[in-house]
């Protein structure tokens, strides 16, 4: 297949790598520093088990020097889907697949505002990856999981072409019946890594060491499940409490991205995070507190630095 990532960060860098190895076309699109080093050095993915070092088939900065692709692998911060969305026109043709990659559960309908209906899947990335230095992805932990699906969670072709894509580079892309569950699954989960390892400057250790933040982790998985509820996703009564329990499994040292961000003084996601469950609550006709709280005490830091 012949895939276009926008951009290469952390999930588009991660299955750069992969789907190369695999013999696909991959074109990577990215700029400055962190494209230099990919056309100097190739593209390389620093896991626990080892470095990969692949060349892309392609690496620009312009999507007009890539043209119409197979599929697009979408994974930019939410606050420049716009932008980017535009950048992904010139590669499209009648069955290119976008799949957004990004958190929050409101970006294929942000993509639907620029990009024809027909080229706009969705999708969520369960992995934990950075650009650690300009041309090296690394990885904490060991999971990477891609579930997409169309919109209405049928069946297609290009779905099928592309999970067996992702099958054949040793990533994991399984079937999904409702792509909606499964979006709104991580948004529970996320909020709270999101919230809690942001506000309170900690990792996933210091949730567990902690009786209070514990508390409010848990506080925050029932609140957003209740969001989603209430917005007729069929979440499973048991998911709080399966998402905690994958919680106190993950590798301590891990923080969500937003906390990474925060730190770094990057712009933060928090309004697509925190901030649209309480958008989606009031929307809804309710209020998501604990939501609210977090997206206020994090909103001077939304712009970063």
């Amino acid at each position: 297949m012949r895939i276009a990532t926008m951009a290469t960060g952390g999930i588009g860098g991660f299955l750069a790598v992969k789907l190369t190895k695999a013999g696909h076309e991959v074109a990577t699109i990215a700029r400055g520093a962190h494209l230099e080093a990919i056309r100097q050095n190739g593209l390389r993915l620093s896991t626990d088990s080892g470095v990969e070092n692949v060349t892309p088939w392609r690496a620009s900065s312009k999507t007009t020097e890539i043209g119409p692709v197979d599929a697009i692998i979408f994974g930019v911060k939410c606050n420049a889907l716009e932008e980017a969305a535009k950048e992904c026109i010139p590669m499209l043709h009648e069955t290119t697949a976008v799949i957004p990659f990004l958190n929050g559960v409101e970006a294929a309908e942000r993509l639907l505002e620029v990009l024809p209906e027909h080229n706009v899947v969705n999708g969520l990335a369960k992995i934990s990856t950075t650009i650690s230095e300009p041309g090296t992805i690394s990885q904490v932990g060991n999971f990477a999981q891609f579930i997409f699906a169309e919109r209405n969670s049928k069946p297609s072709k290009r779905i099928e072409r592309l999970q067996n894509a992702l099958t054949s580079a040793d990533a994991d892309a399984p079937k999904t019946d409702d792509i909606d569950r499964d979006l709104w699954s991580k948004f529970v989960l996320f909020t709270a890594m999101s919230g809690v390892t942001a506000a309170a400057r900690c990792n996933v250790g210091d949730i567990l060491g902690s009786n209070a933040l514990s508390e409010l982790c848990k506080n925050i998985l029932s609140e957003t499940a209740m969001v989603g509820r209430l917005r007729g996703i069929n979440l499973p009564t048991h998911l709080e409490a399966d998402l905690w329990d994958a919680i106190s499994k993950l590798p301590k040292n891990m923080r969500a991205s937003t906390a990474i961000d925060l730190e770094n003084n990057r712009p933060l996601e928090t309004k697509w995070i925190s901030g649209a469950a309480v958008r989606l609550a009031q929307q809804s006709g309710e209020e998501a507190h604990l939501n609210k709280a977090i997206y206020a005490l994090l909103s001077p830091y939304e712009k970063g630095l």
